[in-house]
């Protein structure tokens, strides 16, 4: 049976592959702490709305990725200003080399289709 036409945009979702510099370990863990809720975050609020964040180590089974950054976006506009925002942080290619940026929106097969999306459960 095919799923109900969504009418609403699906989130953007970005993963953001990044590697820590040098400049970024010399921090003690509160430093970087303070510097994203004093660099980053406020950016953030200036330039756009209908932004998310997750965070994720990775550097226990990567060396050319250390780090996965998830955001999540409203619509493709509010991603370009979260965009455009960090770019302008010392996140951005001070703090992190930016090794990659894979950008999606979930069950977008499912949409394009008007099939149900399939996923994997476990009890």
């Amino acid at each position: 049976m095919p799923a109900e036409k969504n009418t609403t945009t699906p989130p953007v979702t970005a993963f953001i592959l990044v590697k820590t510099t040098p400049e970024w370990l010399a921090m003690t863990p509160q430093e970087r702490v303070d510097a994203f809720t004093t660099q980053v975050i406020p950016a953030i609020k200036a330039k756009t709305t209908g932004v998310r964040s997750r965070f994720y180590d990775t550097e226990f089974y990567s060396a050319r990725v250390t780090d996965v950054w998830v955001w999540e976006a409203d619509d493709h506009e509010a991603y370009q200003l979260l965009i455009d925002a960090l770019r302008e942080t010392p996140f951005w290619d001070r703090y992190f080399e930016i090794v990659d940026l894979l950008v999606g929106t979930e069950n977008g097969y499912a949409r394009t289709y008007g099939l149900a999306p399939v996923a994997s459960v476990t009890a």
